[in-house]
């Protein structure tokens, strides 16, 4: 694949570049698909510990004495009771209830939010803060091109980060946020990530992003990572991915994630009116996994079939999961599909299929 010459590099470019990393076009950057081996990758992560540069995700400021508020009216969530040092899984929706894009809202200060978003949507939230924020005592302030973001997986990563640190990694609960110095240098530490093991994400001015990615690196056992193993590892964690589970054609609710949208929060918000009917309607369709009886993987785009063969469904996510040993899948079902005898059209061929719950990993 010849690389867009448009496409915008990380901080951690030349870096991945001395480590031979497959460099690929991803939402307008060039990142590491893969190092040397995807399943090695994965593996790693699994079972001690790997690093991964997501400096292409977006950070997105909001800050002043509304900005909890603007958040409640533009989020699903109910963000501004949320604590000091907390951070919450929420989305941003369209009028219509379809989701925007799925985000991490990081509570750094009582007047100062953090918004991560995916890389492909950062333009479109902002924007959309923006707008939503207008009416509220808040700042918006896109700082992505600022930060780099880098993420040690595993769970070997609280042992190797407390090597660097001493931040208390041991009182840092799933979802929280501190801030600290880690390998000399100043850094927003968060128990988040997109794995399915225990991990943090650390967001460093992009100007100390080699200096802390080498560091870690340089700790045995620790493995660069690419998206490649970042998707089959959040595959397995039955995290949806944008684009493939969640598009700004589907809801929350169709997505099986309607835990998400508060409903009953103060005040409205985006796409209440949209959402609260979709909330008293069964979706026509849902979110299911599918574990593959033979060795051919189902891909994004394959149809579900019947056993007589009628289409009655969707793959959005499919690959050969390492640690099951088996292809696995994501696929939305049309409601009332009877779910024995399912298979997946690969290529022309009807490959059985069993519907489980997600998701197809969770780690002990």
């Amino acid at each position: 694949m010849s690389a867009d010459p448009t496409a915008k590099k990380t901080p951690l470019h030349d870096v991945h570049e001395d480590l031979g990393a497959n460099l690929v076009d991803f939402a307008g950057y060039l990142m590491p698909l893969r190092y040397a081996s995807e399943t090695a990758e994965h593996q790693a992560v699994r079972t001690g510990a790997g690093l991964f540069d997501l400096s292409h995700m977006g950070e997105i400021f909001l800050s002043g004495r509304g900005a909890g508020a603007a958040l409640d009216f533009a989020l699903v969530g109910n963000l501004s009771p949320m604590p000091v040092g907390k951070a919450r899984y929420t989305m941003i929706c369209g009028h219509d209830g379809g989701v925007l894009d799925d985000l991490i809202v990081y509570r750094l200060a009582d007047e100062t939010w953090m918004v991560v978003a995916n890389a492909a949507n950062a333009a479109v939230v902002r924007d959309a803060l923006v707008e939503r924020a207008a009416g509220f005592e808040a700042a918006v302030d896109d700082r992505s091109d600022s930060y780099a973001l880098i993420a040690l997986q595993g769970p070997r990563s609280q042992g190797i980060l407390e090597g660097f640190t001493d931040a208390p990694l041991g009182d840092l609960k799933y979802y929280a946020i501190l801030a600290g110095r880690v390998a000399g240098v100043d850094a927003l530490v968060a128990r988040t990530g997109y794995t399915g093991e225990d991990g943090f994400e650390l967001f460093v001015d992009a100007s100390d992003a080699v200096r802390m990615w080498e560091a870690l690196a340089a700790v045995e056992g620790v493995v660069p990572a690419g998206l490649s193993a970042r998707d089959t590892l959040r595959l397995e964690a039955g995290m949806p991915l944008y684009g493939n589970e969640l598009t700004a054609e589907t809801t929350p609710f169709e997505a099986g994630l309607g835990r998400v949208v508060k409903l009953d929060k103060p005040g409205d918000f985006v796409g209440k009116g949209a959402l609260a009917a979709q909330a008293q309607t069964p979706p026509g369709r849902r979110l299911v996994g599918l574990v593959a009886r033979g060795r051919r993987a189902p891909r994004k785009g394959y149809q579900v079939v019947t056993s007589g063969g009628a289409p009655c469904g969707i793959v959005t996510s499919g690959a050969p999961s390492p640690t099951l040993g088996t292809p696995i899948a994501m696929a939305y079902l049309d409601s009332g599909v009877e779910e024995a005898g399912l298979a997946v059209d690969v290529r022309g061929r009807h490959e059985p299929v069993d519907v489980v719950a997600l998701p197809f990993y969770k780690r002990s």
